[in-house]
């Protein structure tokens, strides 16, 4: 059975950092694409960070330059860093995997879901 847990989120002032953790069990890392979402108070869920099965990182334009994906394989753990946070960033980030090879932006592409952790950024 696979878990996908979050932690790391909480409150910040714009311009400050943020890293986001995803422990994983029973998914093997490097099998498919895992990502990070986002999602704000009624929109669905956007992807803003991908990593393929080759280590390959995608981000949305919103993010890029300023969040990093990474995961330690020997931990099984995905990482999020975020840095610049402005208030638009603020919402519920979920971590999510696949278990097919391509990554997608789309919610539909990923068969596993964390519970998700707040970011709040204040301005």
């Amino acid at each position: 059975q696979v878990q996908l847990v979050e932690s790391g989120g909480g409150s910040v002032q714009a311009g400050g950092s943020l890293t986001l953790s995803c422990a994983a069990s029973g998914y093997t890392f490097s099998s498919g694409c895992m990502a990070w979402f986002r999602q704000f108070p009624g929109k669905e869920r956007d992807g803003v960070a991908l990593l393929d099965g080759d280590g390959d990182t995608y981000y949305s334009r919103a993010v890029e330059g300023r969040f990093t994906i990474s995961a330690d394989n020997a931990e099984n753990t995905l990482y999020l860093r975020m840095k610049s946070l402005k208030p638009e960033d603020t919402a519920m980030y979920y971590c999510a995997a696949s278990r097919r090879w391509a990554c997608y932006y789309n919610i539909r592409g990923y068969d596993y879901w964390g519970q998700g952790t707040q970011v709040t950024v204040s301005s």
